[in-house]
């Protein structure tokens, strides 16, 4: 089959492979499929909302190339997103990250010409850092000529976008889809498929995929160290009726994951993917057998190289845990140094 030809790097954004992952859970009937949303050439779902929430305004002349700012909030693949579509189009863009941000993602953006803010205080009252992020962007917004914020957090052009995600997976599964886990951050991806879930008349299941941690659902906020799902700070877009059910998901439970889904299907997934698969696993035997099950993976594991798949990173954060994702009989790279033998 001939490859597609699109017109510019933005015309590839979308229409993501669903790739059926049959070793992940081996021991259950149902049948697991993964949105693979890093073939998005920005490398994450954040392209679709990037390019949602700036091409209509591109289109009308409200933002002119050369003249127009765009600023926004972002824990790291919004930014890289919005840099391409604003590199694309001439537009300057600015993003306010925090300390929690990979260095990865901060390169990406830079690489595209992004001015990066980072935040390294957190707010004093919460201690967290989005409310810091939050204002920061306002008094840009206010301050820089021709600025526009596009608010990933409460505009409806970011679960628009997500439509289009649903609407793939359903047509790729003849819409057979009876479980739909979602990692939720500003809840952009889980409105949107809902929207379209409901819409259609579909009968899935949306499992919406939390931090602990998360305010989203109404808990107490708490400090976090893998970024990308969970908020400190519930967004506008939320709305809990989305979703049929919640799993909130710990951070060793997402590295875990992270590692035994690598290991498993070869797919070095995000820490928002691995929670998707945590969440999977925690509901597996309530799933009946013979189902679709479709995990959102939002972006790709190549952005944390130096934290969920560092073994360094992972004992410092967590102790020796690497029992929770080898498989039963294997050795310990220290017992197979042991029993290897004499050298040549």
């Amino acid at each position: 089959m001939p490859g597609k030809l699109v017109r510019g790097v933005l015309e590839s954004i979308g229409d993501t492979p669903l790739v059926e992952l049959e070793r992940i859970l081996p021991e259950f009937p149902v049948r697991v499929f993964g949105k693979m949303e890093r073939f998005n050439p920005g490398g994450s779902i954040k392209d679709r909302t990037a390019l949602a929430m700036l091409r209509d305004r591109i289109r009308d002349g409200a933002l002119e190339a050369g003249r127009s700012v765009v600023v926004e909030s972002t824990s790291g693949n919004l930014g890289v997103g919005l840099a391409q579509v604003c590199l694309y189009h001439g537009l300057r863009l600015v993003c306010v990250v925090d300390a929690r941000t990979t260095a990865r993602n901060l390169a990406a953006m830079r690489a595209l010409g992004a001015e990066v803010e980072v935040v390294t205080r957190p707010d004093p009252e919460t201690g967290e850092f989005l409310p810091v992020r939050l204002r920061r962007v306002r008094e840009l917004a206010e301050t820089l000529p021709h600025a526009y914020w596009p608010n990933q957090y409460a505009n409806p052009l970011n679960p628009g976008a997500h439509e289009q995600t649903m609407r793939e997976i359903d047509q790729a599964l003849d819409g057979r889809v009876d479980y739909l886990f979602c990692p939720v951050s500003t809840f952009g991806t889980l409105r949107g498929c809902a929207d379209y879930v409901r819409g259609r008349g579909l009968g899935t299941t949306v499992v919406a995929v939390d931090a602990v941690g998360s305010a989203i659902f109404g808990g107490p906020p708490a400090p976090r160290l893998i970024p990308g799902h969970g908020a400190s700070v519930r967004p506008a877009l939320a709305d809990p009726a989305a979703a049929d059910d919640v799993v909130h998901v710990t951070d060793l439970e997402c590295v875990a994951a992270c590692r035994r889904l690598v290991r498993r299907e070869a797919v070095l997934a995000g820490g928002s993917s691995g929670a998707a698969v945590a969440a999977l696993e925690k509901l597996a035997g309530t799933v009946p057998p013979g189902s679709h099950c479709v995990l959102i993976f939002p972006d790709g594991g190549d952005r944390y190289l130096d934290s969920i798949y560092s073994d360094e990173w992972v004992f410092e954060h967590f102790g020796e845990v690497s029992h929770l994702w080898k498989e039963p009989g294997e050795k310990t790279p220290e017992m197979a140094v042991e029993n290897s033998g004499p050298g040549i």
